[in-house]
């Protein structure tokens, strides 16, 4: 249960999530949190003033990156999410080089007063996707409540709260043992024996754990979902081209009339349907993982017995031989300890990568798995096709070459002892390494990446501790429209500028580097943005989105 705390934490203030709403991206936001990160765009490049009169609009208004970096400084999200929550009047400070720095989140609003009306044309950036979107009329009143959320939270902090107590114990109420589901009592060990014992008719009483019977008590219906636009209406059926659950009044007042529209129920069981055997398959994963994590601990065990063994033959090697051999014999030993050093830290590495990743993946799934226990057919198809989406994600993630060791336990290392004495300063190990490991990401350096008119310099480097040889990179940049990426630039240099590029476009940047035993994971996303035209100097970086 606390791998999923993570799902249940608000982006933006990091705590668990208080009266969460639903955004168009699928992602939630505090309906506080929402409000404190509003942003209000000038009426002459809102959309409402480029809509034609009379025309079909939908129901919100999305802004391309670009755009929205006209309006705000805030919307770029570089750094931590705390940029999002300050004030949409503080302005984020710049230097000379582009890269933004937002100044500390202002504190929020004391509870007792009340919110203030959204400002006119007020558009708002999710801090999870980035994805910029401009509120109607209704402001945060027409994005849907989360109540499905709710309640997974609320079932959490009460399975985080103090053990339960037997109600039977006349003094210091001990820890309760059981649960008596017909008697609704809670008993430690004696007080079952004394009160509740298993012969006449309680026999027939059945007994649970007290974390079953605590559920079984506070399990009770929640409040409906009703219709954002019609507050009176509950959904009852579901629109499968807006993904979003409707009421009667909706399909009499013909928003959905070339839609297709189906049984709210029906659609309700087929997501869940679709969740749990997303979840299987995500299951079999994180068992696999589990089974891979218990081989890398092992494999820490080996490497520990081999280096000591392989030391005591290499002493007893060198300590047969003339005094000759122990000035050779101290440098020796120290690039086996080198070995076994590197090895160990090796497989540290991916122990501790493969714990971080199982750990958000049994989160997703005890959260995904808490989800499906709701009865709110609306609220869950309100997130179900985005937790679809993300056990699918999770799923890919664990492929190929993930739960392989990077390293083996075996010293590959031979000591020739056949030369004659005047060899002995000669004396070296025979190495036999399959390969070399591949070189680790790049990291791109923000604060020399840059954008000038149609142009983009970037530049990039090794990590500070990496010791692996690179011969080359590879540059990636996508076709500023969110499309696939392509190689721009291959070779040894470490900095590349791209012309030709589209003026008033957002471009996204990638680096890998390659030797000869392959290459490197990429690094991460760098996004920036081009200038309108030809009216001087722009520079514009964005947050990396690994």
């Amino acid at each position: 249960m606390e791998e999923m705390e993570e799902e249940l934490k608000c982006p933006v203030c990091g705590s668990f999530y208080r009266e969460p709403i639903i955004l168009p991206c699928s992602h939630n936001l505090c309906q506080a949190c929402a409000r404190n990160i509003l942003v209000q765009t000038p009426d002459s490049e809102s959309p409402q003033s480029r809509r034609a009169s009379g025309s079909a609009v939908s129901d919100y208004d999305y802004l391309d990156l670009d755009k929205m970096s006209l309006y705000s400084e805030a919307d770029s999200g570089y750094g931590s999410y705390g940029g999002f929550a300050s004030a949409p009047t503080t302005p984020c400070q710049k230097s000379p080089n582009g890269v933004r720095v937002f100044p500390p989140a202002a504190p929020p609003p004391p509870a007792a007063l009340a919110p203030p009306p959204p400002p006119r044309n007020a558009c708002l950036t999710c801090p999870q996707c980035h994805r910029s979107l401009v509120l109607d009329e209704r402001g945060l009143r027409g994005f849907p409540r989360n109540r499905l959320l709710e309640g997974v939270i609320d079932r959490y902090q009460q399975g985080r709260a103090a053990a339960l107590r037997c109600q039977l114990c006349e003094k210091a109420p001990k820890e309760a043992a059981v649960m008596c589901e017909q008697c609704d009592v809670f008993y430690c060990d004696p007080c079952r024996l004394r009160c509740h014992p298993p012969r006449g008719p309680l026999a027939k009483h059945r007994l649970v754990p007290p974390a079953q019977g605590r559920v079984s008590r506070r399990l009770s219906p929640r409040k409906i979902s009703t219709c954002t636009d019609h507050e009176l209406e509950n959904h009852s059926m579901y629109c499968v081209q807006c993904k979003s659950p409707v009421c009667y009044q909706c399909l009499e007042e013909g928003k959905h009339s070339s839609h297709e529209v189906k049984a709210l129920g029906a659609m309700w069981k087929l997501h869940k349907s679709q969740l749990s055997q997303a979840l299987n398959g995500l299951s079999d994963r994180a068992k696999e993982a589990k089974e891979f994590l218990v081989q890398l601990r092992n494999m820490v065990q080996q490497i520990q017995e081999n280096s000591v063994e392989f030391e005591a033959c290499l002493v007893a090697q060198c300590d047969a031989l003339i005094d000759a051999l122990n000035r050779r014999k101290a440098q020796l030993l120290s690039r086996v300890n080198k070995e076994h050093e590197h090895k160990l830290k090796v497989v540290r590495d991916q122990i501790s990568h493969c714990t971080v990743k199982l750990r958000q993946t049994t989160g997703l799934m005890e959260y995904c798995l808490e989800v499906i226990k709701e009865n709110d057919p609306s609220g869950f198809l309100q997130i179900s096709d985005a937790l679809i989406r993300r056990v699918h994600m999770t799923e890919d993630q664990w492929g190929k070459g993930t739960l392989t060791p990077r390293m083996t336990t075996d010293f590959d290392l031979n000591l020739d002892n056949a030369p004659l004495l005047q060899s002995i300063h000669q004396l070296d190990f025979v190495q036999m390494k399959v390969s070399s490991p591949v070189p680790a990401p790049p990291i791109l350096q923000l604060e020399e990446c840059c954008t000038h008119n149609n142009s983009a310099t970037l530049s990039w480097k090794q990590p500070p501790l990496s010791t692996v040889q690179v011969e080359g990179y590879i540059l990636e940049l996508d076709d500023g429209n969110g499309g696939q990426f392509r190689e721009v630039y291959v070779g040894k240099e470490t900095m590349c500028t791209v012309d030709g590029l589209h003026f008033n476009s957002t471009y996204s940047a990638r680096v890998k580097a390659f030797n000869k035993s392959g290459v490197s994971p990429y690094s991460k996303t760098l996004v920036l943005q081009t200038s309108e035209g030809t009216k001087g100097y722009q520079e514009h970086n964005l947050p990396n989105n690994p």
